[in-house]
């Protein structure tokens, strides 16, 4: 019988693929990753893009995931029912939600427009002290360094305190994420 994981970790990702290779190969090691550390994938549920390819490759690893899907997205995302556990919501809010409460640390990996809603809402609630948990983006192939430029931009125009940037932690691969994650958890 295999042990119940040690921590959660909420993975923001693109339904999409990408256009780089690079994109699905670090969404594999990231879950990959999350297995073999005993790390549960809390993520959007879908069987699409960098989501399927992250739980995927942790369900191969033998890793615990938590899916959670809005009803209206079900059969845009291709809700993937097999997972550990998995919760259909009404709303993107209440999905956003359930991952958070149900995750210790947020990664994201390269994605859209969702990927950075949900990356600006956890950075507000952590930016207003709703929290402390860590936020790693994991920048493949430098896909986030203009988001990293416009946190910087933000703090340098006045719109947001210099902590700003202490809240987020960019590593450039999966083995510099696993050293990060490794340290906040302690």
């Amino acid at each position: 019988m295999s042990q119940p994981p040690v921590h959660s970790v909420c993975v923001f990702c693109g339904a999409r693929p990408g256009a780089r290779p690079a994109y699905a190969e670090a969404a594999r090691a990231t879950g990959a990753l999350l297995a073999a550390r005993n790390w549960r994938l809390v993520y959007g549920a879908g069987d699409v893009g960098l989501m399927g390819e992250v739980a995927r490759a942790a369900q191969a690893a033998g890793g615990a995931t938590f899916g959670v899907i809005p009803a209206h997205l079900f059969p845009l995302e291709v809700g993937k029912r097999d997972l550990t556990a998995f919760v259909v919501t009404e709303t993107m809010h209440e999905r956003k939600k359930v991952m958070y409460m149900n995750s210790d640390a947020i990664v994201v990996l390269p994605g859209g427009a969702g990927s950075l809603d949900e990356f600006f809402e956890v950075l507000t609630w952590r930016q207003i002290g709703l929290h402390t948990k860590p936020i790693f983006l994991l920048d493949t192939e430098g896909y986030w360094q203009p988001l990293v430029a416009l946190i910087e931009n933000i703090v340098a125009e006045g719109f947001a305190a210099p902590s700003l940037r202490d809240f987020v932690v960019t590593v450039p691969d999966v083995a510099a994420l696993e050293a990060a994650l490794v340290t906040a958890f302690g």
